[in-house]
């Protein structure tokens, strides 16, 4: 018999190699983030700009300006429950077992890099992996990436207190955004890398920013210069927030930029490498077909 007869019509026209290059430069995402997910990530987001962004908003004679010290107690205690229903609707939406181990896996590697720095001037290490975890695995997933990987560092570090909703919600913003970054694939390594460099600086800061917003009314003392005054012009409210953030903490977010815009550019490449490498064997989403067999004689 003439081995022509057997070969594959699609192999002779030289066409089945460059759809499988195709199927393999497509981006893939580990959550599946249906319509009421995503929705559900938006209003909990809100919320949680809300409980960042309230002295900047509060009126004078407001009931809440007389428990300025309450409202941040409160909000600490609902976010952790919002964040709940958050993971509950992803996992439920589009996260399979594949996606389950990935997310243990990479958010104990980032439990264990926090304590390398410790906070000190700034260093922390855990948030380049947070950056690249989104950027590879999408949005959906990058938002479940930050949550827990802070609580899993908070547990291994007995850092659990009111402020570890805050931290939390921080971090999974951190992921998410990158996840949401464009040109997930086709670019070229200079170029992603300068990208995520330029986003990891701003999340770096943004990140300082949202924690000092979170507990300025507690720090601030009776000092006019530095705390927030209900019912005064956003604007004065703004000044006074600045010049609280360059008194107290904006050396230790530099020293965040410098450390995870230092991590992206030397382990960036080979983990990003690695992961999107991991993704494909996954194959998040491939839709499972099932042969039907051949009945026996």
């Amino acid at each position: 018999m003439s081995t022509r007869a057997s070969v594959n019509p699609e192999e002779r026209a030289g066409t089945a190699r460059p759809v499988k290059r195709a199927a393999r430069s497509k981006a893939t995402s580990a959550v599946r983030l249906k319509p009421r997910s995503a929705a559900t990530i938006l209003v909990v987001s809100l919320i949680g700009l809300l409980a960042n962004l309230w002295p900047l908003l509060v009126e004078e004679h407001s009931a809440v300006a007389g428990h300025s010290r309450d409202a941040p107690m409160l909000f600490a205690i609902l976010l952790p429950l919002m964040l709940v229903v958050v993971l509950a609707e992803i996992a439920d939406g589009g996260m399979d077992a594949k996606a389950v181990a990935m997310l243990g896996v990479l958010s104990a590697v980032d439990a264990v890099l926090r304590p390398l720095g410790a906070g000190t001037g700034g260093i922390e290490v855990m948030f380049f992996l947070l950056v690249l975890g989104g950027r590879v695995f999408g949005a959906g997933f990058g938002f479940a990436l930050g949550a827990t990987s802070m609580f899993a560092s908070a547990v291994l570090t007995a850092g659990i207190g009111p402020w570890l909703p805050y931290q939390m919600l921080g971090a999974a913003w951190v992921a998410m955004g990158a996840g949401l970054l464009p040109w997930r694939r086709g670019l070229r390594w200079p170029l992603e890398l300068l990208l995520l460099c330029v986003y990891g600086a701003f999340a770096s800061l943004a990140y300082g920013f949202v924690l000092n917003m979170s507990f300025w009314p507690f720090a601030t003392g009776d000092d006019p210069a530095i705390m927030p005054v209900p019912g005064a012009p956003l604007g004065d409210n703004l000044a006074r927030f600045v010049a609280y953030t360059l008194a107290t903490s904006l050396g230790w977010d530099l020293g965040r930029v410098i450390t995870n815009v230092a991590l992206i550019l030397v382990a960036g490449r080979p983990i990003m490498v690695a992961l999107r490498r991991a993704s494909r064997r996954a194959a998040f989403d491939a839709t499972p077909r099932f042969a039907e067999g051949s009945r026996a004689d």
